[in-house]
């Protein structure tokens, strides 16, 4: 191949990943009607859904729970806001681009299922929950319910409401997999006292990708004039739901994660009730004390990260929430069922649809999960994070939509190894 070929070529690829989107159409197109599970093992649907990415394929990346890559479409739009950002900021950023954003509110709350004007777009979950987390009027004595499992960032920033207002924090334990929804649901209720203000759990945990039943514990929260506050950074876009579903009060995600979206982007839901009394992190004016907005105020920020979303919103919907959330879950099966047959092998995650999607942890018995995970990035390109709890460890495996079988049967047939050896 001579350098012009070589960059036709490149151009066409290029092409092709520009206009993922009316691609990812088309082929949602060609398979209407048919049920999320039949799609999800239709290869010639997913290669076009492949084709949106510009992923390396010399390594065969399996953690998708920290940040995932955005479709080239999703970059493109960015790219090209950032550089009319850089033509005159304080006139192209902050007059053209940044009122924008009340379209993207507006299609995330649309996406969400709520009022545009419960919805705070923020630059991750952590940022997001801490809002609520610090927001919360609490008092010395108060108590603050959530699990051993539930995210670092999450607990440091409990640990420190104790140390500076004197507050309670109180962490539960439960096996994985849990017996059913119902006992995790039961977990919560015995361990309430009368000076629980505040329970705060994962809508799917980032250990081992378990989904709790949320509505059941929001409810039971509020009936007791309890605060729930749900952290969703795992569960947005990586299989359908919306706010009907959960009946929370706050709920924090990231969408640099199952959505697509650019990194540093996620969005922050307040009951329309409860924003007044929630104080923001950063400070806003009285006036804005009914308002969501004031928790965006943050200082200068890009415009173009959280305008790109848009694009990432298109993107999901034209896959469509079902069938995604379908494919991560058939790839999960094509790994587990080839190795849950070991019998030093625990997979660590509910197969239940109900109580999982695409975020599984594996043990090994005998062999340590960080050595695992270097040994397979070492020999075989293949990424995946080392858990370490006090209760066990693991691999947490995660595939995405640009994940190809061939890549899984890699990667197990590379455990397969381990676990002989």
């Amino acid at each position: 191949m001579n350098r012009r070929m070589f960059l036709r070529a490149a151009g066409g690829v290029a092409a092709l990943q520009a206009d993922s989107i009316g691609r990812a159409r088309a082929a949602a197109a060609s398979i209407d009607g048919r049920k999320a599970e039949e799609a999800a093992r239709d290869e010639d649907f997913w290669r076009e859904i492949q084709q949106a990415f510009t992923v390396d394929r010399n390594i065969i990346n399996l953690n998708n729970g920290g940040v995932c890559p955005s479709p080239k479409v999703v970059q493109d739009a960015m790219r090209r806001q950032l550089e009319f950002s850089n033509m005159a900021p304080a006139y192209t950023m902050w007059t053209v681009l940044e009122p924008e954003i009340e379209s993207v509110r507006a299609r995330l709350a649309a996406s969400f299922g709520c009022d545009p004007e419960e919805l705070a777009i923020t630059r991750n979950a952590s940022e997001a929950l801490e809002i609520a987390q610090l927001g919360i009027d609490l008092k010395p004595g108060d108590e603050v319910l959530t699990t051993d499992q539930d995210y670092p960032r999450m607990i440091t920033t409990w640990q420190q409401r104790e140390r500076r207002d004197g507050i309670k924090l109180k962490m539960i334990s439960f096996p994985t997999p849990p017996p059913s929804l119902d006992d995790l649901y039961q977990r919560f209720e015995r361990a309430i006292t009368p000076r629980t203000r505040v329970i705060h759990f994962c809508h799917i945990t980032n250990l081992t990708g378990q989904i709790f039943p949320v509505k059941k514990i929001c409810q039971m929260a509020r009936s007791r004039g309890i605060e729930a506050i749900v952290d969703g950074a795992h569960a947005y876009a990586q299989f359908p739901f919306q706010h009907d579903d959960l009946d929370c009060d706050y709920y924090g995600t990231s969408l640099h994660k199952w959505l697509l979206a650019p990194h540093g982007t996620g969005f922050l839901y307040v009951r329309k009730s409860k924003i007044e009394k929630l104080w923001p992190m950063m400070a806003a004016s009285d006036s804005m004390k009914a308002n969501v907005r004031k928790f965006e105020e943050i200082g200068t920020h890009p415009a173009a990260n959280h305008n790109a979303i848009a694009e990432a919103l298109t993107f999901h919907e034209s896959i469509g929430a079902d069938r995604k959330a379908a494919r991560l879950r058939y790839l999960r099966t094509l790994w587990t069922e080839r190795l849950k047959r070991f019998p030093n092998v625990s997979i660590r995650t509910s197969p239940d649809p109900e109580q999982s999607c695409g975020l599984v942890l594996v043990s090994v018995e005998g062999k340590k999960a960080p050595a695992l995970a270097e040994e397979l990035w070492s020999r075989h390109r293949i990424l995946v994070v080392g858990i370490v709890h006090k209760d066990f460890e693991g691999l947490r495996v995660t595939p995405n939509v640009y994940t190809t079988p061939r890549e899984i049967d890699i990667f197990a047939t590379a455990m397969e190894k381990l676990i002989r050896a």
